[in-house]
């Protein structure tokens, strides 16, 4: 669904017309649409004439950065800003599983986390509008399921090396045994 503010913008010339309607109309409009004061007149250096520090700062592209987050296409009242927001919840979840043990974390949930926070990092860039806190925030889910397939691939890795040291400390045992009670 599109913003409001587009709404507005396209019915802009229909309020227009609206309030120029009566006697004198023409004269108004013409009036309004030529003042030195509302007419975008430029000097060779290309500084407006008449035109107060307000109107220029807004002109110029200098309004607060309330203004400018409210109007943005993935401003503040946007899905495009709540979304990547509430999605760090998943972000710190997956930060918080860093001090539990490598044992207890699921292959199945890690690599869907990072297979969801790559593909969408990329999604995010290409999209439009081009979301960069989405991106950010998919960015570093993705780094938080290899950090944690990689705790579980290495504590896989080690209880290999500790069973294969468990067995070859068993077949010794098994060879001591063997040679002292053919010795005795």
């Amino acid at each position: 669904m599109a913003p409001t503010t587009n709404f507005y913008r396209a019915a802009r010339p229909i309020f227009q017309q609206q309030m120029f309607t009566g006697p004198g109309a023409a004269r108004t409009a013409f009036r309004n649409a030529y003042s030195p004061f509302r007419a975008q007149q430029f000097f060779r250096n290309g500084s407006k004439r008449w035109q107060s520090s307000s109107a220029g700062a807004e002109a110029q592209g200098q309004a607060s950065w309330f203004k400018r987050m409210w109007d943005s296409p993935v401003g503040l009242k946007t899905v495009h800003f709540w979304a990547p927001i509430m999605k760090w919840c998943i972000v710190l979840a997956g930060i918080s599983d860093f001090f539990r043990p490598a044992e207890k974390l699921s292959v199945t949930q890690n690599g869907a986390l990072t297979a969801t926070g790559l593909i969408w990092t990329r999604w995010c860039l290409i999209i439009k509008p081009r979301n960069i806190l989405l991106a950010a925030v998919n960015f570093f889910m993705g780094m938080v399921g290899i950090v944690q397939l990689t705790r579980i691939f290495l504590h896989e890795q080690s209880k290999k090396g500790v069973v294969g040291a468990v067995q070859e400390i068993k077949e010794e045992v098994k060879q001591e045994v063997k040679k002292e009670t053919t010795s005795s």
